[in-house]
């Protein structure tokens, strides 16, 4: 049994309800949180809305296999992943580990070497002081450890204050952050922005945002502020 007080989060994306109510009966024993994966279509979101510090992923799924939402992890995320699969021929086994996966369990599997594994990893992986963090939002993922902004695949380059006015946005979805909030939090980094400057980067990030298909993705509160939406 894991002694130690960090409690870590485990997202299984498995389509047989069965071995993955299994699976997180057996891993809540072992005292880590878990979700089961429900949207087999936008994984990524509930991805990013959990902040998994684990992932168990299956290889045949609806829509989409787990070689693809691996890659699509991948492209921001360091996390582990574990294919648990019952395809487990040595050509599958390689794949899983070319696409980034640090293990392959073959189905059917012992729930005490799977929950061994798990450990393990975590274990390697993690000073639990490094957490991960991710905002998102209509399917765009911004990642806080390395300032990168993804939306369908693809990286979109922000410049220092507009991953920062993205961010505060991000964080605040839903409310009217005002033009002084903005200017504040730009000068806690040293980027001394006037009224002009802060209307420049906030048209420059609109238009990244337009042009990788993130229409009104930021709405101005005339004489307010800025919101991101919950609700589009």
């Amino acid at each position: 049994m894991n002694d130690d007080k960090a409690v870590y989060r485990l997202m299984i994306i498995e389509d047989d309800i069965g071995i993955a109510e299994s699976i997180k009966i057996q891993a809540e024993m072992w005292q880590l949180q878990v979700k089961i994966a429900e949207n087999f279509r936008n994984v990524m979101t509930e991805f990013a809305e959990y902040q998994p510090h684990i992932v168990l992923l299956d290889i045949t799924l609806p829509f989409f296999n787990g070689y693809h939402w691996c890659s699509e992890i991948r492209k921001f995320s360091k996390v582990p992943i574990i294919f648990i699969s019952s395809a487990s021929d040595n050509m599958n086994m390689i794949m899983a580990m070319n696409m980034g996966a640090d293990d392959f369990i073959a189905k059917p599997f012992d729930q005490s070497f799977l929950m061994a594994k798990i450990q393990a990893i975590l274990r390697r992986s993690y000073d639990f002081s490094n957490s991960i963090s991710i905002l998102e939002h209509r399917g765009a993922l911004l990642n806080m450890d390395d300032n990168t902004l993804i939306f369908k695949g693809e990286r979109i380059n922000l410049s220092k204050n507009e991953y920062r006015i993205l961010m505060i946005l991000m964080k605040n979805k839903g409310r009217v952050v005002s033009r002084e909030k903005l200017m504040e939090s730009l000068w806690e980094t040293d980027s001394f922005v006037d009224e002009n400057t802060l209307s420049v980067n906030v048209n420059r990030l609109r238009k990244k945002l337009d042009a990788a298909g993130l229409e009104n993705f930021i709405v101005t509160r005339f004489g307010v502020g800025y919101i991101i939406d919950e609700v589009m």
